[in-house]
């Protein structure tokens, strides 16, 4: 699915308007519907509903909005925040519907801003995507007032002050609890630093021009089940366990071979055909108790790797989960990136290592796939960066400069490619912020690759089936309780989900 800017988005409203052909306030009535339908879904019909409308096409929305709940039976009262003398056509129209139904009130002191009882639900409708200016004067104190109340806030496409494609500035945005916005995601519902003015976010189709949507140029994606499936490759009836790849981990140390365990169980459950990992001698019996599937390459050392085996045989390498930063284990990365032809994931401490020694990241073979969580991620770009739209610059940068794949893990994680494209998962809770996870995702994605999965293929499906496994796991875990081992169990589940 594309994320489109706020110029695009406005370009796809009025290609609709011209081809389908459509006029603004037909296509304004078919969005509030759209809207009311998701809010039907969503919340009780025996709370107060209080809609605070703008001047311009979002406060047209909330017009109708009021208007169609009040036809479902809702209870709802109306304010139109008088900041200007100007408003929109469309939205004159639907003020004129609604006065023929209630009493519609002008809010143009905030003395006046009314009392709101704690179970209703308030609907923000006061401005829409196009807002490219901090609010101020009435607006703002409005914003304020909405944000102290003890009701529910439910944002009508996105909420009043918040930016869309670009960091917001000023005080004055409302804090939306929910989010119901129109056919595709925007840039800032996936970013961290907008989570409080987001919330839980919904997205209607509202019938706008799947033509344009396709020829319009984006660097932005976010992943969806329909995309993902296209992507998964069916299994046939005469392949055999070569069919599928031979993958090679290069994992452990003392101390942390659970990492080692939790990347091979992994790799396994996502389907590569043959498993060898390359662990230090203390981790002999631990894998071959707990990963018996698995064949085990023994080195020399006790206590951590130093020497690279012979990497020929396997079609895809993993390296890095809890393999620790010992200068020996370095001069075998070295030799890794200077030697390996075939796709590389890289995480955990081979990524610390290369932070540690940034005349490495010359050496990263093109097209290699890199996984490092935000302090990670700022340990090899030995840049700080607050602001998480900067971040993703910074994040398609490096892949560009380097030609390589990376994901940054976190909630809605964000695979960059060396064309600039970004991708957004859309799957996973907070209940996989626990160690461990990191090492399931090198597994699964490494499987991929070694089963001949593309590294772009194999990045955007490992972190869904990833995600989306996790999300399952919630049927008998919670979010507190779940475990990395729990991801790695449900991902039968995970590909069962994708191939319904």
């Amino acid at each position: 699915m594309k994320i489109l800017q706020v110029n695009q988005i406005q370009a796809l409203d009025a290609y609709t308007i011209e081809n389908e052909p459509i006029s603004s306030i037909d296509l304004m009535e078919r969005a509030s519907q759209a809207f009311v339908q998701a809010f039907v879904g969503l919340f009780s019909p025996d709370c107060p509903i209080y809609v605070f409308c703008g001047l311009g096409n979002n406060g047209g929305d909330g017009l109708a909005v009021s208007r169609l709940l009040l036809d479902l039976g809702y209870s709802v009262k109306t304010w139109v925040v008088r900041y200007t003398n100007r408003s929109s056509p469309d939205f004159a129209i639907n003020y004129q519907r609604l006065a023929k139904l209630i009493h519609i009130q002008d809010l143009e002191d905030i003395a006046d801003f009314p009392i709101i009882p704690s179970n209703a639900y308030i609907i923000d409708a006061l401005f829409g995507s196009g807002l490219s200016r901090p609010l101020g004067g009435l607006s703002a104190e409005v914003v304020q007032e909405i944000n102290v109340a003890s009701a529910t806030r439910v944002a009508l496409d996105i909420a009043s002050g918040l930016y869309a494609d670009t960091t917001s500035v000023g005080e004055a945005i409302v804090r939306a609890d929910y989010t119901i916005s129109f056919q595709l995601p925007k840039l800032a519902f996936l970013l961290p630093q907008n989570a409080p003015y987001v919330g839980e976010w919904h997205i209607c189709p509202i019938g706008l021009s799947s033509q344009y949507i396709h020829n319009c140029p984006t660097t932005w994606y976010y992943l969806d089940n329909q995309w993902i499936k296209s992507i998964l490759k069916p299994r046939t009836k005469f392949s055999h366990k070569g069919t599928y790849g031979h993958s090679l981990l290069l994992a452990g140390s003392y101390g942390k071979m659970g990492a080692a365990v939790l990347a091979a169980r992994a790799c396994l459950r996502a389907g590569t055909g043959l498993l060898t990992t390359h662990i230090p001698r203390c981790g002999y019996e631990i894998m071959q108790t707990a990963v018996p599937e698995a064949m085990i390459s023994i080195e020399g050392s006790w206590n951590w790797l130093q020497h690279l085996p012979d990497i020929q045989p396997y079609a895809a390498i993993g390296v890095g989960c809890g393999l620790d930063k010992y200068p020996a284990t370095t001069q075998l990365l070295e030799k890794l990136l200077k030697t390996a032809t075939q796709p590389l994931v890289i995480d955990a401490d081979a990524l610390n290592i290369i932070a540690e020694n940034p005349r490495l990241l010359n050496l990263l073979p093109p097209n290699s796939l890199l996984t490092p969580h935000p302090k990670e991620f700022a340990r090899l770009t030995q840049e700080v960066v607050e602001d998480n739209f900067e971040r993703l610059e910074v994040l398609r940068n490096f892949a560009q400069v380097y030609q390589v794949y990376i994901i940054l893990k976190g909630a809605h994680s964000a695979l960059a490619t060396p064309q600039g494209e970004v991708y957004f998962n859309s799957t996973g809770n907070p209940g996989m912020a626990s160690g461990g996870s990191g090492d399931v995702l090198t597994g699964i994605i490494t499987a991929l690759l070694a089963q001949g999965y593309s590294v772009l293929h194999a990045g955007i499906l490992g972190m869904y089936l990833h995600g989306l496994a996790g999300d399952l796991a919630l049927a008998t875990e919670s979010q507190q309780s779940l475990m990395a081992s729990d991801i790695i169990e449900n991902l039968g589940k995970a590909f069962k989900y994708i191939m319904r």
